[in-house]
């Protein structure tokens, strides 16, 4: 496998290596070894190519400390490589051994609560632990040192979805860690510290480092936002030197191994820091039926496409170190279980969205231990039914058209401002009940995915030119250095959206001294903000209904209800459409040459504006003055997006299929997926030739159920 080196991140990134993973993980340790020599001929007639090994067994590589046994391990990638398939590797350090928390027992996490995490799960050590981290350095040189010849292995995964069990720790060693961290940011000085997170509010100062916490829900009241954004600013660069300690001895060890992470949750993780920086590419671990249940109204398969475009902006392409395969559970929930044909359908999606390698979770089902109904390629018996065929069928489909996908990015027409760690953090301190910027755009998000127009989320960093659309989903702290990339964009004829309560804060939680939208975005838009205020969210029972940030800032809305505040609605008029406004208003003051294109029309707000635009340049800015709502992102999708040149890829598209497109110089490659158990015809496709059957695709195209097409076209211009 060639490597070279990553290119910066950014969402339009291609990785970086010349092999399409196709693969599973797998526990040779979980079976007796009679099962090695059959599970390795499977693999490889699947189309296999890789399997990932032993996140989980750091008992097993040093059973006892300074004692390390490989011999299991060695065993089981000898016998896979003599099939062709090779290994990925995992340091095992969600996982610590009995003998060292035993031994160590201050590497244990403690709770808000002050409770002591007990040996056992997973993510019961603490990473800012100075202990365990020197733990973590010597199992991990050992395995490099180890490994560093063995032609079979090929690259990394750092320990196993950082931070999706727990983040915080309130340990006597995080205490320390971060009071160090505060003490290196504010250069010593405490008053600046004071100052950053409002020390003159609620006596809040500090007269020295020393006597710093980690904060504590309702201690007994709400803490500074300040204080809340620099611990998990700290959260995020502890688990950035936990995993770059990892990276500099395996790079050491072996600089053609490639190294990524598999992301669970994305929690207390800055993937544009220090943390995604390190890594050659970043691996997301897709469930899509884990996450529907969270979600109402978007449906199963929008809720998947929108999580994967929002990993893509963190990093461009990337891989999927665990694809759900079948029914998944533990003790307190499971999943859905795919249907015929879904398995890879959903395989498909990840494709689409910019995977360049699919594993899927996982060979075979435990028969023990708190995962015993996660099935996986493989049932209990030992026999290979539906699965392992549709596992089969989609490896040696990617198999055949790998030359084809590598080096693709896959196309946006509209952006979605995300990947920005502050703005997430900033969000949580300080959330009034009110939607996170994550949950207002996956509303438009699901508007243009079920539009069929071409949608994903990115940072305002990033290349914006290729973008006909750029919405601003409530990021209340908007960094000046970002304006003039948006203002270049808008210049050049892009379209910016800003909505409400957008560049309110600086970078310490404090409301600026200008009217929002601050940072210089309020000069873009024309527009300021003179007084806004709170309202119902759609279907409320009133105005402080919890809006739960459940599964990787998925929520879930309260049940519709007739008694939605109806003395208090707010309407408004966007394209000759009424609608009523959800979660906020806004009042807007406009510059002589920003028009109204929206407008209140009840209330003491009646006439003024509630959605405005600018020309500049080649381009406009729009500002909307209020949170979205399904109705209201269709009126945007049919006034702003559209107008914008941000049209559906394939007009017409049927209920339940979703279309991406996958972009080379030299080549186009439409992702044209079925949904649905029921067949779906497409009567305008692009023609060109569909690669998985050989079959030219000219006036329409028919899926079955769960039907997918991947038709090669020419360079999208």
């Amino acid at each position: 496998m060639k490597r070279t080196a990553p290119a910066p991140l950014s969402v339009w990134r291609t990785l970086n290596h010349s092999r399409f993973l196709l693969g599973a993980p797998h526990y040779p340790e979980h079976v007796d070894e009679t099962y090695w020599q059959r599970d390795a001929e499977r693999l490889a007639a699947a189309g296999a190519n890789t399997v990932r090994l032993g996140e989980f067994a750091w008992h097993l590589w040093e059973p006892y400390e300074g004692k390390f046994d490989f011999d299991l391990f060695d065993r089981a990638i000898a016998v896979l490589g003599a099939h062709g398939i090779d290994t990925i590797l995992c340091t095992p350090t969600a996982t610590p051994p009995r003998w060292l928390t035993v031994n160590y027992p201050e590497v244990l996490r403690i709770d808000g609560n002050g409770r002591v995490a007990g040996h056992g799960s997973r993510q019961h050590a603490d990473t800012t632990s100075p202990v365990f981290r020197a733990h973590s350095r010597r199992i991990t040189h050992a395995m490099a040192q180890h490994y560093a010849h063995n032609p079979h292995v090929v690259g990394w995964q750092t320990d196993n979805e950082l931070n999706t069990t727990v983040s915080e720790s309130h340990s006597p060693s995080a205490r320390l860690a971060f009071q160090n961290w505060l003490q290196s940011r504010y250069q010593g000085d405490i008053a600046a510290l004071n100052h950053a997170w409002g020390g003159n509010f609620w006596a809040l100062a500090y007269d020295s480092f020393a006597q710093i916490d980690t904060p504590r829900d309702m201690a007994p009241g709400f803490l500074s936002p300040g204080h809340r954004q620099d611990y998990h600013r700290f959260l995020a660069a502890a688990t950035a030197a936990f995993q770059h300690d990892q990276v500099q001895i395996l790079r050491a060890a072996n600089p053609d191994w490639f190294i990524f992470h598999n992301l669970g949750a994305l929690t207390d993780i800055d993937f544009r820091g220090q943390f995604g920086q390190d890594l050659d590419f970043i691996g997301f671990d897709i469930y899509p039926m884990l996450y529907d249940e969270f979600r109402r109204g978007g449906g199963m398969a929008a809720t998947q496409a929108a999580y994967l475009d929002m990993c893509r902006a963190y990093s461009g392409n990337f891989i999927v170190p665990e694809q759900a395969s079948g029914f998944g559970s533990q003790p307190g929930f499971s999943t859905l279980n795919p249907e015929p044909g879904e398995m890879r359908r959903m395989a498909m999606t990840s494709v689409a969205r910019g995977a360049d390698g699919v594993m899927f979770f996982r060979w075979r089902p435990a028969h023990f231990g708190a995962e015993i109904y996660w099935m996986g390629v493989i049932d209990h018996d030992d026999v290979p039914r539906r699965r392992y065929h549709e596992a089969t069928q989609f490896f040696g489909e990617m198999n055949r058209l790998a030359p084809e996908i590598l080096g693709t990015h896959v196309h946006m027409d509209v952006g979605i401002a995300g990947a920005d760690f502050d703005n997430q953090e900033a969000y949580k301190t300080y959330a009034m009940g009110l939607p996170s910027p994550h949950e207002d755009g996956v509303i438009l998000h699901r508007t243009c995915y079920n539009s069929g127009i071409a949608c994903g989320f990115i940072h305002p960093a990033d290349d914006l030119s290729r973008l006909k659309a750029l919405y601003v989903p409530h990021w209340v702290m908007w960094d000046p250095a970002w304006t003039a990339n948006v203002d270049a964009f808008v210049r050049g004829g892009g379209t910016l959206i800003l909505s409400a309560m957008t560049g309110t804060r600086d970078v310490n939680n404090h409301i600026h001294r200008e009217l929002a939208p601050a940072a210089g975005l309020s000069q873009l838009a024309g527009v300021r903000v003179t007084e806004f205020g709170r309202l119902a969210g759609i279907g409320a029972d009133g105005l402080f209904a919890q809006w739960k940030d459940r599964v990787n800032g998925g929520y879930s809305p309260p049940a519709p209800t007739l008694a939605t505040s109806a003395n208090r609605r707010y309407e408004f008029t966007l394209g000759n459409r009424p609608m009523v406004a959800a979660h906020m208003y806004e009042m807007l003051e406009l510059d002589s040459d920003t028009q109204s294109i929206g407008q209140w029309s009840n209330r003491f707000l009646a006439g003024s504006p509630m959605a405005t635009s600018r020309a500049h340049g080649a381009g406009r800015v729009v500002y909307i003055g209020t949170y979205l709502t399904d109705e209201l992102a269709e009126a945007l999708r049919d006034v702003v997006l559209i107008p914008a040149g941000a049209a559906p890829l394939i007009p017409d598209l049927p209920s339940g299929v979703e279309v991406s497109l996958r972009c080379a110089p030299d080549r186009s490659l439409w992702f044209i997926l079925n949904t649905e158990d029921d067949p779906k015809t497409i009567l305008a496709p692009p023609q060109g030739v569909d690669l998985l059957t050989g079959a030219p695709v000219l006036q329409s195209l028919t899926l079955g159920a769960y039907g997918c097409a991947i038709i090669k076209t020419a360079a999208r211009v």
